[in-house]
Order: structure tokens, then C-alpha cells, then sequence
């Protein structure tokens, strides 16, 4: 018979278990992650009941998923979920995790929205609504967040891939769609490359984009967590040609961005002064780079 074991012991056992892969803060966060997950604890169980016993019923699914964790596996994939933006979303190995940076995108995208409605709200009625295209839209994140944020934005969510586009129209929002009056967003499978094809959307005002851009020569920068298991397709582009997406980005926004309209998107740090010059080439005007909370070149920011 397995003998009782406590939160306190289970924690300090796994959390070493994890430090040749991760600071410790980050591995503490990381165990704690996966007993809220499976255990229903919060991260301060183990302080305000030192003697709390872990259920025996649940420790088989805690080792198997401490099991997947020591082999580098992104927490937010064994458990299945990441927070964003104050919600949480499903997430899984056809999508990227979310990052706290893009964040930053949506919160400025959230305020041009709602100017964009109040400035219509005089027509009532007869106002179109505001429309916002994500292309390399993965789990959804972003197309979700606005839709549910601005109550009453359309929003339509293109990527490639099949298994994306699936998490992304099954996430876990429709009692707040109904609660807070809000429109589902749409999800359409396009290659964002491919900057002729038919699309029966648009025009739109806001134009968002997190597309890959990471250089294959920037692979032995990023920890094994990310580039063993988060998909290839999303984050690489070749070194011969980084700036592809941006290209088709610029493209997709010339084709169905409103007159008034706004592209945001977000940038490799590196590439940042020549991102915006691709945009301006383009014939863009107020092409803008906006730095994130770390004061590295992050966002591009682009109108007619």
C-alpha cells in the first residue's frame, strides 16, 4: 500500500528534480502549477496546512505528469491549459503557449477597439461593428481576447493548421460569450503565405499578427522546452529570408485593411529596424516599433 504523502515532502522532492532544467523559483511555480492542476491546491496550501496529505487516489496522475515535466515538457502542455490576458486557454502541441509580451498587443489593440465603437455609437443600431483579423492565429488567444473583451467586435482567426484551428474554436468561452453579449470569433484555415488567395472576409479595422520569426540560427538560444516540444512551424522562419511573414502580413493589410484601419504585429527583437523598414518600403505611413516591459524592440505598429 502507498504510504500517505504530504504536499510539503512531494514539493520539495520534485522541485530539486526539476533544477537542472530550471531556476528553482521557476521550478517551485512549475510543481505548484501542476498540484493546482490535478490537486486542486493553490500555491500557498503548502504554507497555511504544512500537514496536508495528498489524496493517494490522485498521486499516480501527479507522478505521470512530474514524469513528462522532468523530460523538459512545457507544464502548460501536461496540464493542458495557459493563463493569458486574466483568462485561461486550452492550449496543447499544435499551439504555442502563450506569451506574457503579446499581452501587450492585445491591450493596445482592446483601446483602439473601443475607440473605434465609441466613435460609432451615435448610429446605434445601423453602427457596423468593429473587425479585427489575427492571421497566424494559433490557440486562439488573441482573437478570443478581443472578442470577449470588446463585446461586440467580429473577429476572424486565420492559420495553416488543422490541429491549431481546433483548439482555437474549442475553447473554453461560451457561457462569458453569452454573460457578456459577446460575438464567437470565427476560424478559417488560410496559408498566411499565400497573400492572393480568396478570402470572403473583411475589410477590416485592426489587423493583428504574431507569425513565426525566429531565426533557425537562434535555435541554441531557446531551452529545450521550447524547441523540443512547441511546434516548429510556428516559431522558425529561414536565415536567408526571416522577414517572410511580414511580407505576407504587409500584403493581407494592403488587400483588407480599412482605410482608417490599424496593423499591429509582433517582431524578432533583432529585426526590429528592419521590420519597419519592410513596412515603410510598402508604402506604410506611421510605422511606429513599440518596446516591451523588458525595453526591447517588441511590436510593429502600421497605417495607410
Amino acid at each position: 500500500m502507498r504510504k500517505d504523502c504530504l504536499l510539503t515532502e512531494f514539493l520539495r522532492e520534485n522541485i530539486a528534480s526539476l533544477e537542472h532544467l530550471y531556476p528553482t523559483a521557476e521550478a517551485r511555480n512549475i510543481v505548484l502549477m501542476l498540484c493546482e492542476a490535478v490537486i486542486g491546491t493553490r500555491n500557498y496550501t503548502h504554507i497555511v496546512e504544512p500537514g496536508y496529505v495528498i489524496d493517494r487516489r490522485k498521486l499516480p496522475k501527479l507522478e505521470e505528469g512530474m514524469a513528462r515535466l522532468r523530460e523538459g515538457e512545457p507544464v502548460q502542455y501536461v496540464i493542458g491549459k495557459a493563463e493569458f490576458c486574466g483568462r485561461v486557454f486550452h492550449v496543447n502541441a499544435d499551439t504555442l503557449i502563450p506569451r506574457p509580451e503579446t499581452e501587450m498587443l492585445c491591450r493596445e489593440a482592446i483601446k483602439m477597439a473601443k475607440q473605434i465603437q465609441r466613435f460609432r455609437s451615435p448610429y446605434g443600431r445601423d453602427a457596423e461593428p468593429v473587425r479585427i483579423l489575427d492571421l497566424c492565429t494559433g490557440s486562439g488567444n488573441i482573437a478570443w481576447t478581443l472578442a470577449l473583451s470588446v463585446p461586440g467586435v467580429r473577429v476572424v482567426g486565420v492559420d495553416i493548421s488543422e490541429g491549431a484551428l481546433a483548439v482555437a474554436a474549442g475553447q473554453p468561452f461560451k457561457e462569458e460569450v453569452r454573460s457578456a453579449g459577446a460575438v464567437a470569433p470565427v476560424f478559417v484555415r488560410g496559408d498566411v503565405l499565400d497573400t492572393e488567395q480568396e478570402f470572403a472576409y473583411g475589410p477590416f479595422d485592426i489587423v493583428l499578427s504574431n507569425p513565426p520569426y525566429i531565426m533557425e540560427k537562434e535555435k541554441p538560444l531557446l531551452r529545450r522546452n521550447v524547441l523540443d516540444y512547441e511546434p516548429a512551424s510556428a516559431l522558425f522562419v529561414p536565415d536567408d529570408d526571416p522577414l517572410l511573414f511580414y511580407r505576407a502580413v504587409s500584403r493581407w493589410s494592403e488587400r483588407f485593411l480599412a482605410k482608417e484601419g490599424k496593423g499591429m504585429t509582433e517582431i524578432n527583437e533583432c529585426l526590429g529596424a528592419e521590420t519597419a523598414a519592410l513596412f515603410r518600403d510598402a508604402g506604410w505611413r506611421e510605422v511606429t516599433r513599440i518596446k516591451d516591459f523588458f525595453d526591447r524592440s517588441r511590436f510593429v505598429f502600421y497605417m495607410k
